[in-house]
């Protein structure tokens, strides 16, 4: 084979292989809108991370992007499967016990998960909030989130510059 035709070759499979890392693996988000703020602001770029939830789980407070009629969004998981959530006084309760958010946030009226027409979160499902309550549209109004609309997570902004930090 002559040289010309194995380079372009071997410039096809790094071409593939990129495609592919970004389709399956890790891919660049933009943050749309405020529902994100403090923590994230409108236009930063995260990495999305596409498996690693399929590995580990999802875990409270994680930062998610979701497929929301063919609308990505960016929440925070709160609730997890089985779990019953209420908010009093501005303060998170997971099955009634006091649980600390690690993270700054806006306050929020209060709320209990049975608004949403259920005791317990069902299997597969998650209650996802912004950290910008007053004005974010999460779980509160498009309901709890199914699993596989979850199309991974993120904690780091790779931009603007300043910014670059882990969102967590």
């Amino acid at each position: 084979m002559n040289k010309r035709i194995k380079d372009i070759i071997e410039y096809i499979i790094i071409i593939i292989v990129v495609l592919l890392f970004r389709k399956f693996m890790f891919s660049p988000i933009r943050v749309t809108g405020n529902s994100m703020v403090p923590t994230l602001r409108d236009g930063d770029i995260m990495i999305l991370n596409k498996i690693g939830y399929s590995i580990k789980g999802l875990n409270r407070f994680d930062i998610v992007v979701i497929n929301n009629d063919n609308e990505k969004i960016i929440k925070r998981v709160i609730g997890l499967p089985g779990e019953h959530v209420e908010y009093s006084d501005n303060k998170l309760y997971i099955n009634s016990k006091l649980v600390e958010e690690p993270y700054e946030r806006k306050d929020m009226e209060d709320f209990v998960l049975e608004e949403l027409g259920e005791n317990k979160i069902p299997e597969g499902k998650y209650l996802v909030l912004g950290d910008n309550r007053p004005i974010s549209k999460d779980s509160r109004i498009i309901g709890l989130i199914d699993k596989k609309e979850i199309d991974g997570y993120t904690s780091i902004v790779v931009f603007p510059f300043k910014r670059i930090k882990n969102a967590k």
